[in-house]
């Protein structure tokens, strides 16, 4: 998650050509790519659902409850319809106490955002950081269109040569059309991406679109994947 300002498109650039230009010097049967696509929440700093165990560990809810009810309706319920700017924040606030309270438990929805504050992961930067110079880079981000808590990370935002945010486009992940936008933005196409993203519901339609995706769960680990991926050193 991450609030964000607006959409800057790739150019090629005196030390990084045109995307005919991009292809790595990668041995074996690796692919050759244009781009790397990242998710930021869960990836690039901590996950929100971190966040959400912390809140439930605090006033004694049970283990992954707040996940489990944004489960629920995924595609239409309020953290979907706030993540598409489709409601404002204390309607959301209204509408996901009240999802809440149907499963079974009252939730101090405002205080569960206050939670919502993430350290980066800094091995996942730096690779961010190395691999910048060979391949576009875009963040694809479901985000909030209020100023609810003050994420930071602005350096880490600003390396990205694309950021497509949810609230600020109108659809959100898993939705293909989201992908598809990236993509079109960077001036390339599906096959030629890699994908990071901490939830394998996001990755599906990626990878459903010829993206190579990485399932970040031990961050450490899912840069080794990258590295292999792209045959470039990233640590």
């Amino acid at each position: 998650m991450v609030a964000t300002g607006g959409v800057v498109p790739a150019a090629p650039t005196a030390d990084r050509p045109a995307s005919a230009a991009y292809d790595r010097g990668v041995t074996g049967t690796a692919r050759a790519f244009d781009a790397v696509l990242f998710d930021f929440g869960g990836v690039l700093i901590d996950s929100p659902l971190d966040a959400f165990a912390r809140y439930e560990r605090e006033r004694g809810l049970p283990e992954g409850f707040i996940r489990r009810v944004n489960a629920t309706n995924h595609l239409d319920n309020a953290w979907a319809r706030l993540e598409r700017n489709e409601v404002s924040f204390d309607e959301f606030c209204d509408l996901f106490a009240g999802e809440c309270a149907a499963a079974g438990a009252a939730v101090d929805v405002r205080d569960v955002f206050s939670h919502l504050t993430g350290e980066r992961r800094e091995p996942m930067v730096e690779a961010l950081r190395r691999l910048r110079p060979h391949f576009r880079t875009a963040l694809l981000t479901n985000n909030f269109a209020v100023p609810l808590v003050g994420d930071g990370h602005d350096d880490v935002k600003a390396m990205f040569d694309v950021v497509v945010a949810s609230a600020e486009v109108g659809v959100r992940k898993p939705d293909p059309r989201f992908y598809r936008l990236a993509c079109d933005r960077l001036e390339v196409v599906p096959e030629r991406c890699v994908f990071l993203d901490d939830l394998g519901i996001n990755l599906k339609p990626a990878r459903e679109m010829g993206m190579a995706t990485i399932k970040v769960g031990d961050t450490v680990r899912a840069v080794e994947e990258l590295q292999e991926l792209l045959g470039l050193v990233l640590r």
